[in-house]
């Protein structure tokens, strides 16, 4: 993560992301998808049928394949690269990613539990308490919170506005923070919930003028609270 400077001078906490330059390997017509590979890998490192389907298509030997949907594939084509400029300032796009292994957490950490009492007359902490009733139903419910492996999530960070794009090196400028560590892959789809809106587009701010005299008048005449 780093910061930018918008044209008021304002201070915009962003993430760069690496998107691309990612290559076209297959097109699904049912449901509507497009297949992408991305990440350039030596071809000692892929299985014999993996390295055949990238040399049937022409296309240089990529680690990482991923699929998504698509509205319309005659926009694309087999071999086809893409790049960071499929999008634009202003876009808002949906990120998804693997977050951060955390390890073995308690419940107070994981769950956001507010634990026992302080005092040291208590033997009761942080640790677990009732977990579930005695003879009915004589187990403990699933889903019940507990301590156990915390991260390691699939987590979906939606809304995030493209703010800058280099595409001499295919870098997108995320405001806001994704999921994962640094170097980790994610996945970026545009915004279901939000469309562009330009970065120099502002919001208007109206001062509603009121006459006090024809409030205090309008209150004389028990019309006003």
């Amino acid at each position: 993560m780093t910061q930018i400077f918008d044209q008021d001078g304002n201070i915009i906490p962003v993430t760069v992301v690496e998107a691309g330059p990612c290559f076209v390997l297959k097109l699904i017509d049912s449901p509507l998808k497009i297949a992408l590979g991305f990440n350039p890998v030596k071809e000692s490192r892929l299985t014999k049928p993996r390295l055949g389907l990238f040399k049937k298509i022409g296309v240089a030997p990529l680690r990482t394949i991923r699929e998504f949907r698509s509205t319309d594939n005659k926009d694309y084509k087999v071999g086809q690269e893409i790049k960071a400029d499929i999008f634009k300032p202003g876009d808002f796009v949906s990120v998804t990613g693997t977050s951060i292994g955390k390890g073995f957490q308690g419940g107070m950490k994981r769950w956001n539990w507010s634990g026992g009492p302080a005092g040291h007359g208590s033997m009761h902490h942080r640790r677990v308490g009732s977990i579930g009733a005695s003879s009915d139903p004589s187990r403990v419910l699933k889903g019940t919170h507990m301590p156990g492996h915390m991260g390691m999530d699939q987590v979906t960070v939606e809304n995030l506005r493209v703010m800058q794009i280099d595409q001499d090196h295919n870098l997108l400028m995320l405001r806001g923070a994704v999921p994962g560590h640094k170097n980790s892959l994610i996945t970026i789809n545009r915004s279901r919930k939000k469309v562009f809106k330009s970065l120099e587009e502002k919001k208007e701010v109206v001062a509603i003028k009121r006459n006090p005299m024809k409030q205090s008048k309008a209150k004389v005449a028990g019309k006003g609270k």
